[in-house]
């Protein structure tokens, strides 16, 4: 049973004297409890410790998904596979960051890897902030937390402009028009890289201009001028590039390979986000202590659940019995995917029924835990609960 502790004193005005006062809107917020989740310090090493391993697994299946074209397998469009080899040997453009979502690890459950959050990750300014604010407002110190997350950003975003130092540190960040939540996890980044001594602007990606022949551009409406970036940040995931805009996916590609700038997350990390990519570890490492049974189709039985390639924020999940029948599911627009069926696990849960997810981010390594709590499926309603090491 999950163990928690209530807090009695709001973040809000950590974050104000902070200078996070921005991040007082009403899209972060609401999604974060008063509860922490009370962890021992085994419990946050072993998230630490698990999300360094499984990365380096990760390695290993993405090397081998190139090495023997199985592209098709993860469900990765073709007009992508060019850029995607291209990024995976070219070391100018680094994969920033992920999440990984993990079942277990309280209370001397294993640790489960459900899978990993590698292109278009958020809850940022929950793991990054808001629990550490939370913390610091009701008089806990911030060593009591397994959350190095913005230290982190700024540490990688400093190794990439030292390592590119042919590029200029300018920084463009485009997320989709309308998703509010987006762009707070991006100024999340933007403080960052301002940090790491990045100019840094925002655009949706609607307005960017694109060129194969010179690179990105904002286009500034007010006085029609142009302002080009040597680097560019997109929380728009690269299927919907692939998919949606096939021309722009064509000129991404040739940016690139041109070096006319640098984009991140690179390419290869839709190999890291397929689910695909689940069944590969399973392949590789089968029966690794970290990983759930993962096949092409149901799993002779055991309780399953099926997902789709590229399913994004618990839609298209279909919980399946052992005798092949349908305990519950979710909607959504992905159910035209390719589908794997990974071995289920119930989350922890609290006394209120509550399922609890942990979320471990990567930044070079482990840096950050939090929780999502909602449901048997966890979705887009679903809250953040930060953490406490007791």
């Amino acid at each position: 049973m999950i163990k928690l502790k209530t807090l009695q004193n709001s973040p809000l005005q950590t974050l104000k004297e902070e200078g996070w006062k921005w991040m007082l809107g009403e899209d972060t917020l609401p999604y974060v409890t008063n509860d922490m989740v009370v962890v021992t310090e085994n419990t946050a090493e072993a998230y630490y410790k698990a999300g360094n391993e499984l990365y380096e697994m990760l390695i290993k299946a993405a090397e081998h998904v190139i090495k023997h074209d199985l592209y098709e397998d993860l469900g990765i469009p073709p007009n992508l596979v060019p850029l995607i080899k291209y990024s995976w040997e070219n070391d100018k453009g680094w994969h920033l960051y992920g999440r990984f979502d993990l079942a277990g690890g309280i209370y001397g459950k294993p640790i489960k890897l459900i899978e990993f959050n590698a292109d278009t990750a958020t809850c940022i300014p929950e793991t990054a902030i808001i629990q550490w604010a939370s913390l610091k407002a009701n008089g806990f110190d911030d060593s009591l937390q397994f959350n190095t997350l913005y230290e982190s950003l700024v540490e990688a975003i400093e190794s990439l402009r030292e390592e590119n130092q042919e590029f200029h540190p300018s920084l463009l960040i485009s997320t989709m028009a309308g998703f509010p939540e987006d762009d707070t996890n991006m100024e999340i980044l933007a403080e960052a890289a301002k940090e790491a001594g990045f100019d840094v602007a925002f655009e949706n990606i609607e307005n960017v201009d694109f060129s194969p022949a010179e690179g990105i551009f904002k286009h500034s409406l007010a006085d029609g001028s142009f302002t080009k970036y040597d680097f560019w940040f997109k929380l728009i995931p690269w299927e919907f590039i692939a998919w949606d805009e096939p021309e722009l996916c064509k000129i991404i590609t040739d940016i690139c390979m041109d070096k006319k700038a640098v984009v991140l997350n690179p390419a290869y990390t839709m190999l890291f986000q397929s689910k695909g990519i689940l069944k590969v570890l399973w392949d590789l490492f089968p029966n690794h202590p970290l990983l759930l049974e993962t096949k092409s189709s149901p799993i002779s039985g055991k309780n399953c659940i099926e997902k789709v390639m590229f399913g994004r924020e618990g839609a298209n999940l279909r919980i399946i019995s052992s005798t092949n029948q349908t305990v519950t599911f979710s909607g959504g627009e992905y159910a035209e995917q390719k589908k794997i069926y990974q071995e289920f696990i119930d989350f922890p849960m609290d006394d209120r029924g509550y399922y609890y997810q942990a979320g471990v981010f990567y930044v070079g390594e482990s840096c950050g835990l939090g929780f999502r709590k909602g449901g048997k499926i966890l979705d887009n309603t679903a809250q953040f609960c930060g953490h406490l090491i007791e």
